[in-house]
């Protein structure tokens, strides 16, 4: 009788496989491309012109129309499922994301991850890992670095859990580290009209609150069509047949899709906020299913100058998400809990023309 053949699949990685500071270099190099942009606009139709028209882009300094911001943030994203996230329950959150590189067309990005910290939670059966992300481009050049925490099954609920070790991370990206991305640009070559939108930075004020008006409803296909293209293996997200089983019987949307509804609704009011520089944190706050709709409400929480830079200024947004309630009364918090209608509480930093 022949020996079984050792195991050729893989399970994905559960709590108690994880360890401070292990290191994990990602499958698969992914080379963009102008199709990859051309279906993440369809999926979500941002119209920021900086990355709809090259024509635009040119004029005010870029090579030509970079990727959208969050395209490259998921398809890193998309490439650190399958080591880190594939047994989650749920993504929790993100601190330090820095966008470092503008990304074009034809860039290939690789990814790397360090875990960075670890905590079983009380029920035994989950923890909560924490681990740094890295993508690069073809030539090793660092583009994108984000903290994110994730809920990972345990494969043994009996298993010893590692010594806690909850990271401290910066509550805000330092306005110093912004700007990276964007270069030199000729404000004066930016074009309000083209761009749909009048507002530059000095028009917006601390505390000011925006509704963006437009709902966005979630189609089953698309939010399938958008995990797919990132790459994105997560079980919950796409593998109706697992997740019928599960505690809510349905898919989850990807949080990352939530984020790309809320900042193209954000267009409306903050059309010219046409570089996402800097994450500081997020929250998926409630999960999200197909057939709701999205609406999103922005507060301006800072107006800073760039060091040594006299064409953009940042402005410190969060951007808060809904399903199914529209944000003309700026739905938040009721005492200390979010209102039952929010999904996703979003802090950030935005570059806009002056």
């Amino acid at each position: 009788m022949s020996e079984p053949s050792a195991p050729k699949t893989s399970s994905g990685n559960f709590f108690e496989d994880f360890r401070p500071g292990l290191e994990i270099r990602h499958a698969t190099p992914r080379t963009v491309t102008a199709g990859d942009v051309a279906l993440y606009n369809g999926l979500f139709g941002a119209r920021f012109a900086v990355q709809s028209s090259d024509t635009f882009a040119r004029k005010i300094g870029y090579p030509r129309s970079p990727l959208d911001d969050l395209l490259l943030f998921h398809m890193v994203f998309g490439k650190t499922v399958p080591d880190i996230s594939l047994n989650a329950v749920a993504n929790l959150g993100y601190a330090d994301c820095r966008f470092l590189k503008p990304v074009y067309a034809g860039d290939t990005l690789n990814a790397a991850s360090e875990v960075i910290g670890l905590k079983e939670n009380s029920n035994r059966k989950t923890g909560i890992v924490y681990v740094r992300s890295r993508g690069f481009d073809q030539g090793g050049t660092l583009m994108l670095d984000y903290v994110r925490w994730v809920m990972v099954r345990k494969r043994d609920e009996a298993a010893p859990a590692p010594a806690e070790n909850v990271p401290v991370l910066p509550k805000t990206v330092d306005v110093s580290k912004l700007g990276a991305a964007c270069p030199p640009i000729d404000a004066k070559a930016y074009d309000p009209v083209l761009a749909g939108s009048p507002h530059r930075f000095g028009d917006y004020k601390t505390g000011e609150k925006i509704d963006h008006v437009d709902g966005i409803t979630v189609e089953e296909a698309e939010h399938m069509i958008a995990t797919r293209l990132y790459q994105n293996t997560a079980r919950v997200h796409f593998n109706q047949f697992s997740e019928s089983k599960g505690r809510f019987g349905r898919r989850l949307i990807y949080g990352g899709h939530a984020i790309s509804l809320a900042r193209a609704l954000t267009f409306n009011g903050l059309g010219n906020a046409f570089h996402v520089a800097a994450i500081n944190g997020g929250r998926h706050v409630a999960p999200l299913f197909a057939g709701c709709t999205v609406f999103a409400w922005s507060q301006v929480l800072d107006c800073a100058e760039l060091p040594g830079r006299n064409d953009v200024g940042a402005l410190r947004l969060r951007t808060v998400a809904t399903k199914d309630h529209p944000c003309a009364e700026f739905p938040y918090k009721v005492g200390d809990e979010y209102d039952p209608a929010v999904i996703l509480d979003l802090d950030y930093w935005v570059l806009v023309p002056r």
